[in-house]
């Protein structure tokens, strides 16, 4: 690492402040050149106004530069040995990699987007493979001032083989706020997964700390930069486990550049129904099997009945009979399609109007699509319609699954047994949709049930985080919004803590409809010491048996401490001291422990946030409930009794699963407080 140099004009970190200092002047101005355009003369009507308008409000955001951010992280020198070949860049040819392409007043780059292919060596560079690189450059930043840098002589085996202290310091950097992206850190693995292309769908298995939701939404930011057009036609989707989580990501991409990127919770994108009621585990776990999907399928097509009289189409003076074994054939092949129920209603009037048109024509009329329509409208024709192919509203049928014992029975026969019945049968009738409490299953249910009515617009590509929580009708659901797009799933088998958690990452690619997806796993740990995730890692053999541990390549190993305490004094004492280091703590507990905790901190005069809200620099104290500890991360983590954890979910393998994500949510250091003897997984 290099510090400034005593002559100013030899000085090489004075010249790349300079550099800094008028990328950033041409950033402005690139953005200037925007506000300053006029559109009032290049519009043809007031609707291609609105759109133009709002791209252009849309690229002065991805053009703002934020003071804090570095504009640029790193530089690559490229080496041209004659008659070699040669990587894009050209002989001596330096390229500074940053966030976003910033060019001067003539066009020429400043900076080079870290998505472009000319940036890919400085993720993928090695001594062994140097791709044409012969220097790769590293910056420090304190905020937004370049303070350091560090040179990597890849033709230097030496030199290329040591450890960057920059990039362990950038890893290991406290933080504040929300989720920072991980643009200047990308390792060769993550960089692989990243790159990987739009057609097919990745999921990536990586445990605490090991980047895989850094990893997922960069690689969007990378199919928006390489598949921009048909991304804007088609739409993306980040999907996350709820609104504290997604709070958490949702300043990455903006400061990648990307701002149309829509994120959700599977809760979201089923809302069909307003979610009152809860649902016991038991049958939670009956509503999320895939089971439940034929169950939907035969209740709705038992809707259809084959035709025994016939439809008589009169047309001025003239009648048309289509007799019932025709009407027949016409429903029957339309069952054989196993097309949509709606698009198949849809269809089945031009079908008939067909079949008298044939009629027609033998006759010696000619007919146009006009009669045809006109027959198809015919209330004759719509009478025979709603007779043999009525309309379905799904709310209405799930609400007549649930309630019906005898309905649900016709339809679950053979599917579920007479024990499955029950447990999913409301305990009273409801009368209507409105009037029912349903759960947040029920809303997958009725989603299921409205595709089997019309199909589901299909997104261009969806991110899938914390996947491993999902039920297998959670997975059908998400994967109808990509059915002609792809996906990146993202989870950790170990931090399962659903009762219908999932077994595998092929069952669950399965469900989604990705069967010939790449499963991809990442065991490298970035962000938890290797102290903590040693200790963490006891639980794996009891949550998930064969999975690999994770393997911390962090230089510093942390700060962890086991403490016996006597009440919540000693609890709060704990967050004081670890207050008084830089960067953002968490005071993790069961959620029945979180009032009381609560009560403790305020008569301390400790103040304190919600999952979700922002640290600020005098508020750095989250207050997390277990339950709600998926995803996040802190630089200090005080663990309340861990005992407590465990006995606050439905079963030992659950509420184990549930502690090892509270383990390891800590990136500098953890304490773990206990009043009761610990798990004895951890012994």
């Amino acid at each position: 690492m290099s510090t400034p140099a005593a002559d100013p004009i030899d000085d090489p970190l004075a010249r790349e402040r300079s550099h800094l200092a008028s990328s950033r002047s041409a950033l402005r101005a690139m953005r200037e050149d925007v506000q300053s355009l006029d559109i009032k003369d290049v519009t043809a009507n007031w609707v291609n106004a609105e759109i133009l308008a709002r791209q252009i409000g849309d690229r002065i955001k991805a053009l703002a530069d934020l003071s804090d951010t570095p504009l640029f992280f790193g530089r690559l020198t490229y080496l041209h040995a004659p008659g070699a070949e040669q990587a894009e860049g050209a002989a001596g040819e330096q390229f500074y990699i940053g966030r976003r392409h910033v060019h001067d007043g003539d066009g020429d780059p400043m900076v080079i987007d870290w998505r472009a292919p000319v940036s890919q060596p400085f993720y993928r560079a090695s001594k062994k493979d140097p791709l044409d690189v012969s220097l790769r450059r590293r910056f420090g930043y304190t905020g937004g001032e370049l303070t350091a840098y560090e040179d990597e002589h890849l033709m230097d085996p030496a030199e290329a083989a040591a450890t960057s202290k920059l990039l362990q310091q950038e890893i290991e950097r406290p933080r504040v706020g929300p989720m920072r992206d991980i643009v200047a850190t990308i390792q060769p693995e993550q960089d692989e997964i990243v790159r990987s292309g739009l057609g097919g769908t990745v999921c990536v298995q990586g445990g605490p700390g090991t980047g895989k939701t850094a990893v997922g939404l960069h690689r969007v930011a990378y199919l928006l930069y390489a598949h921009r057009e048909r991304l804007a036609r088609t739409g993306t989707l980040v999907i996350g486990p709820n609104k504290s989580f997604l709070h958490y990501i949702e300043q990455v991409l903006p400061a990648l550049g990307e701002l149309a990127v829509r994120q959700g919770t599977v809760d979201d994108l089923v809302a069909h129904v307003e979610v009152r009621g809860t649902d016991e585990a038991p049958a939670a776990v009956i509503k999320g099997d895939a089971r439940m999907a034929e169950v939907l399928r035969k209740a709705i097509y038992s809707h259809v009945t084959l035709p025994t009289e016939p439809v008589m189409v009169v047309r001025g003076s003239r009648r048309w009979r289509v007799p019932a074994y025709e009407l027949e054939t016409i429903v029957r092949e339309l069952l054989d399609r196993d097309i949509r129920y709606g698009a198949a209603r849809e269809a089945l009037p031009q079908r008939i109007a067909h079949a008298v048109l044939v009629q027609m024509e033998r006759s010696g009329e000619a007919p146009d699509d006009r009669v045809q329509d006109a027959v198809a409208r015919n209330a004759a024709v719509k009478a025979a319609v709603k007779a043999v192919w009525p309309p379905v509203e799904p709310a209405k049928l799930v609400l007549r699954l649930l309630s019906d014992a005898d309905f649900l029975a016709a339809h679950a026969d053979g599917i579920l047994d007479e024990d499955e019945q029950k447990t999913i049968l409301w305990s009273k009738p409801v009368r209507s949709v409105k009037a029912a409490k349903w759960s947040a299953p029920d809303a997958v249910l009725i989603d299921e049930a409205t595709d089997l009515v019309q199909r589901t617009h299909s997104l261009g590509h969806v991110v899938l985080d914390e996947a491993q929580d999902l039920s297998p009708m959670q997975y059908r659901a998400v994967g109808r919004r990509c059915t002609t797009g792809s996906a990146t799933v993202l989870g950790d088998l170990a931090q399962g803590t659903t009762p219908w958690a999932t077994r595998s990452w092929d069952e669950a690619l399965a469900h989604l409809g990705k069967s010939d997806g790449v499963i991809e796993e990442l065991t490298a740990g970035f962000r938890v010491p290797t102290d903590v995730i040693t200790y963490a890692s006891r639980l794996l053999p009891h949550i998930a048996p064969g999975l690999t541990p994770v393997a911390s390549v962090r230089e510093n190993p942390g700060f962890f401490d086991l403490r016996s305490v006597a009440g919540t004094a000693e609890v709060v004492a704990a967050c004081e001291e670890l207050l008084g280091n830089e960067g953002s703590t968490g005071l993790i507990a069961a959620d029945a422990r979180i009032p009381a905790l609560a009560e403790a901190l305020t008569a301390a005069g400790i103040g304190y946030i919600d999952p979700g809200e922002e640290t600020t620099v005098d508020t750095r104290l989250t207050l997390v409930p277990a339950s709600l500890a998926k995803g996040l991360e802190y630089d200090y983590v005080v663990l309340d009794e861990p005992q407590a954890v465990v006995d606050g979910e439905p079963d030992e393998r659950t509420g184990l699963r549930r502690l090892y994500v509270a383990l390891t949510r800590a990136v500098s250091g953890l304490i773990v407080t206990h009043t009761a003897p610990l798990p004895s997984q951890l012994a």
